[in-house]
């Protein structure tokens, strides 16, 4: 295993972390005595070949389901002082509200403490007030550090990259759990503004997110040979020295498997990745067109500047892969959360972009002409069911 300086922090932080989104039983709290057996043997075989591997941050969260209670079960079995235990509990009004919901996690730990404490979902400037003001949850944060509760602490968030770059500037936290990838590269600026304050810099999500590479379409497979989709963008998130850890959202013990061959390319990136990129920079021009791909994002307003409360970034984005890397299912996935993910994922359908009028909106856009007829073709491409995020269902 390969490991980096975790920002101010100094952890040595292994460039894989095992995030634990996917291997517990349930979204919900329920008794230990309700998850089968073979759920509870599955979880702990993939924190220990996790631990085996060298892969020793953990992470998980309080909205994870049972996924704390589950590891309260194997993880004060393993040697405490080469674990990096990580939390993240959301940002609330009242203090004593984050106070009682970080016990509870801890509890379920079955832990003395938690090395890293996120604040989960910093996303909007409401949930970053919730966070900084006096009595809130910063400060409580801060007292369960005086205890010797918690190490460090950073925040999580899926949100714009004006609010995370706010966020950083604070200064407040050691350091960020982010979404940054080949497909989605818009937060760049807040990665060197983590950067500029010594920050940790965790990826959230980068295959799933990251454009369901576990089941990548055939013409994604063919751009990033001889690497799979999964090494690829590992790679390329990992050429960047300012990233120290992705997260693999293992569900079982071999989910590592894949990930693992980056580590014989890290050495060589500066080798494999040019000609990847240039393919995929080039399909992406053949099938959009030069202008478009250069210029689509120009001048776009924000959700909240724009009638029906479209997110116009997020619409056109997931066109663009939809058509130039034949990521449809990736963005139907994506699309059909439009209206359902709250401040995790923003926005509104393109269903209804008949009945409205985004002429002011797009007074500064290169694209204006096109944009409503795009929206209409993308709402037809990628229409379909609604779904709820996964911690709904």
């Amino acid at each position: 295993m390969y490991y980096r300086r975790f920002g101010r922090t100094e952890l040595s932080m292994p460039v894989f972390s095992c995030g634990g989104m996917r291997y517990q039983y349930k979204w919900q709290d329920v008794p230990e005595r309700e998850v089968p057996l073979n759920q509870q043997e599955n979880l702990e075989q993939t924190i220990r070949r996790s631990v085996e591997l060298g892969i020793y941050h953990v992470e998980t969260a309080r909205g994870y389901g049972s996924s704390e209670m589950q590891l309260g079960r194997i993880l004060p079995k393993l040697p405490r002082e080469k674990l990096i235990v990580q939390t993240k509990v959301a940002p609330v009004a009242k203090g004593a509200d984050f106070r009682r919901t970080f016990e509870k996690s801890l509890s379920y730990l079955k832990l003395d403490y938690v090395d890293l404490l996120g604040l989960h979902g910093i996303n909007t400037p409401d949930l970053l007030n919730h966070s900084l003001k006096p009595g809130g949850c910063l400060e409580v944060a801060r007292s369960l550090q005086q205890q010797g509760k918690v190490r460090f602490i950073g925040f999580s968030t899926h949100g714009p990259t004006d609010v995370i770059v706010q966020t950083i500037e604070t200064n407040q936290f050691d350091y960020v759990n982010l979404h940054w990838y080949y497909i989605n590269q818009f937060n760049w600026v807040a990665i060197e503004a983590a950067q500029r304050h010594d920050m940790g810099v965790f990826i959230i999500s980068p295959s799933d997110k990251g454009g369901k590479l576990y089941n990548p379409p055939q013409k994604l497979i063919d751009l990033c040979a001889p690497l799979s989709p999964i090494v690829f963008n590992d790679l390329f998130c990992l050429s960047y020295p300012q990233v120290h850890t992705l997260s693999i959202g293992a569900a079982r013990p071999t989910d590592f498997d894949e990930h693992l061959k980056t580590l014989d390319w890290l050495d060589r990136a500066d080798e494999i990745l040019p000609p990847i990129l240039n393919r995929l920079e080039q399909q992406a021009i053949e099938t959009l067109g030069e202008e478009w791909m250069s210029s689509w994002h120009v001048g776009l307003p924000t959700q909240q500047q724009t009638p029906g409360g479209l997110n116009l970034q997020t619409l056109l984005w997931l066109r663009n892969l939809a058509l130039a890397y034949d990521m449809v299912e990736y963005a139907k996935m994506r699309y059909a959360l439009l209206g359902n993910g709250g401040h995790w994922f923003p926005g509104a359908k393109a269903d209804r972009i008949d009945t409205l009028d985004l002429r002011q909106c797009l007074d500064r856009s290169p694209h204006a002409h096109r944009i409503p007829t795009l929206l209409k073709e993308t709402h037809e491409l990628l229409g379909g069911e609604s779904v709820q995020r996964l911690s709904q269902q």
